[in-house]
């Protein structure tokens, strides 16, 4: 008897093997030769496209213990299509490695109860859980909104508990690893026991072991990032989506995709209901409310009733900061929050020391000589840093006007601030918070406990403080630079500040009934800053969506970009000119471009883009990997689809 076997490799088809020894189904897991080695695969549907004149090899061996579901096997083939990836890559993400059916680990699972912390849910969050319940055993999406502090964690736990106690599985998605732990601990206090937590950083044998518990059920609930929903779940029960408009669900590297998505597509083929949770809802997730097409429920009031922060906008036009970027308006304020020992933090939404280094003398500007991006200097390591392939460069260049350059910086980053911030309250403790400081799981930990025990007054932060993080005495937030500026090539820059600024300004206050948020800003009259600080956001969305319309952009109009690069510019921007033309020989598709993407070089391959636009109705990904499959490309070229972009770099 002969079976279709899918391999963890780069194919879009399954191998014909004999399986005289074995009786299979779809879904098993089988060892099998491949070339000189053998490797693990899925017994696979029938494709009817088996060659003739080939030999045909015997599987070796199956592997008894695991299997795939039907669900799982279908949404793997699904998730292929519509992100135009091969099927073979996609069941990499599943399986993992050869590791997961071979090596024995010794440690044992660790469901050790701990003592619990009791929460008890007012009336708005039981009106709320009661909401999200209503749905059974069945596809459902609803989103739970709530104000930042309302405690929509309170209620999805408890959601997950009763999931739980039907011994069904449930998987928490998080949009960052770093939020993993903080919400872990949060986790233990609720239920008494660690959940398995999944993302990039854990360890091999970690993963073995997770990954063992969860396809044979003894693993009951997941946190995890994006690589978390190709888990191999038996009983899924529910999905819970935290955050579910950060952009960082979306994967922009290997395999691309949106987790949040493709988490919607999963609990469809697996007839679970998912619940996505947001303080200010994506423009997808707000258009489907607004079109009833997922039910929604609101908590309108913060945990215990704290009020929100109140506002000030302060005016910092040319002249009034004297060098400096924090206003003495600014100074005085945070200055009675410190006195009455509450912490205050300043936001900048940039790394590093200075974005834009220029010599005085000879106008040198420090770009990456492998991408078109000015370099980043960083004071922590002394050196100007490349955030697209991260090279690095000592900063003292040889000048045309004699000696070494002398370089102004432009443009404040967080150490800068961190700097200015010191100077100005020499008396009081100051840490940044931001990515290049917290890589190390200790260091980020050890921050956390210097903020929960108030050793430190001040903070100094990047966009990633925005993001789940609840600290009871930081009452006082500043926005050093609140204009909405966003980037021309990003088509959510108006979402994500409304997201940014709502999401910042609920780190703030949430055990007190006075807090503060101020945002500087040379734009006092800006529209969109003032309908957000009077709690708008609604009202901003729609506009948004009716921008989005006009422009036929989505989610009214589905977007598929082809990114083709080389170390030639000029064959770059000849393929992606060949490639338009043969892509228009598909009925229904608007192919825009080709354009040197704006950020034309990066990791030393120039880049031109293409955009494809169709009907949002019209599944059109199969149409076009069949014309791309069949093209016969250079090796000199890459090609890249992303499908669904959420930027245009």
């Amino acid at each position: 008897m002969k079976s279709q076997v899918l391999l963890p490799k780069i194919f879009n088809f399954p191998f014909t093997y004999n399986s005289n020894k074995e009786t299979t189904k779809v879904g098993d897991l089988v060892e099998v030769p491949f070339g000189l080695k053998k490797t693990i695969g899925v017994v696979w549907k029938n494709n009817n496209s088996e060659k003739k004149n080939i030999t045909i090899k015997n599987i070796s061996n199956k592997i008894y213990n695991y299997s795939l579901n039907k669900k799982l096997v279908d949404f793997i083939e699904w998730f292929s299509t519509y992100n135009m990836v091969p099927l073979g890559l996609v069941l990499k993400m599943v399986i993992g490695s050869n590791d997961n059916f071979f090596k024995k680990d010794k440690q044992i699972l660790n469901f050790k109860k701990k003592k619990l912390t009791k929460f008890i849910l007012n009336q708005e969050q039981l009106l709320a859980l009661n909401y999200l319940e209503k749905v059974k055993n069945k596809f459902d999406v609803s989103v739970l909104e709530g104000t930042t502090g309302s405690g929509k964690t309170l209620v999805y736990f408890e959601r997950i508990k009763n999931i739980i106690n039907k011994n069904k599985q449930a998987l928490v998605l998080l949009p960052e690893i770093f939020l993993t732990n903080e919400f872990k601990s949060r986790f233990e206090d609720f239920f008494g026991f660690e959940p398995s937590v999944w993302h990039s950083k854990i360890t091999p044998k970690q993963k073995r072991i997770i990954w063992k518990g969860i396809i044979n059920n003894k693993i009951k609930l997941v946190i995890g990032a994006r690589s978390a929903l190709l888990l191999p779940f038996k009983k899924l029960g529910v999905i819970i989506v935290d955050e579910e408009h950060d952009s960082s669900y979306k994967q922009d590297e290997g395999v691309i995709y949106n987790a949040r998505d493709m988490a919607i597509s999963r609990a469809s083929f697996e007839k679970i209901p998912i619940h996505l949770i947001s303080s200010v809802p994506s423009i997808e997730t707000f258009n489907n409310i607004q079109n009833k097409k997922y039910r929604h429920v609101k908590i309108l009031k913060r945990f215990k009733n704290f009020p929100l922060p109140k506002t000030k906008i302060i005016n910092v036009k040319i002249g009034k900061l004297n060098g400096n970027y924090i206003s003495d308006e600014t100074i005085n304020l945070t200055r009675n929050f410190l006195k009455k020992g509450e912490q205050v933090l300043f936001f900048i939404n940039r790394r590093g020391y200075a974005p834009y280094l220029i010599c005085k003398k000879c106008g040198y500007k420090h770009i990456c000589s492998n991408c078109s991006m000015y370099l980043t200097f960083h004071q922590q390591k002394k050196k100007a840093i490349c955030h697209h392939c991260l090279s690095e460069k000592e900063i003292k260049i040889s000048c045309k006007n004699n000696n070494y350059c002398d370089f102004n910086m432009y443009g404040p980053g967080v150490e800068k601030i961190y700097e200015e911030v010191k100077k100005i309250f020499p008396d009081n403790s100051v840490k940044i918070f931001s990515s290049d400081y917290l890589k190390k799981k200790k260091a980020t930990m050890e921050l956390f406990k210097e903020i929960s025990n108030h050793k430190i007054d001040i903070l100094v932060g990047t966009q990633m403080i925005s993001k789940g993080f609840n600290f009871p005495k930081l009452n006082c937030i500043v926005v050093i630079d609140a204009d909405f500026t966003g980037r021309g090539y990003d088509l959510r820059s108006t979402e994500k500040n409304i997201q940014l600024y709502q999401q910042l300004s609920g780190r703030a206050g949430r055990f007190s009934f006075e807090s503060l948020i101020i945002y500087q800003t040379i734009s006092p009259e800006d529209v969109i800053l003032n309908e957000l600080i009077k709690n708008k956001s609604d009202l901003l969305l729609k506009k948004e969506l009716l921008l989005r319309k006009k422009n036929k952009l989505p989610p009214f109009k589905r977007l598929i970009a082809i990114i083709i690069s080389s170390k030639n510019h000029a064959l770059s921007f000849k393929g992606a000119s060949e490639i338009k033309i043969r892509l228009k020989q598909i009925q229904g598709l608007e192919v825009m471009g080709p354009v040197d993407s704006p950020i034309l070089k990066i990791k030393k391959r120039f880049r031109s883009r293409l955009l494809i636009r169709f009907d949002n109705r019209v599944l059109m990904q199969k149409k076009i990997a069949k014309l791309l499959n069949k093209l016969k490309i250079s090796s000199k070229i890459k090609l890249t689809v992303d499908v669904d972009p959420i930027n245009f770099a």
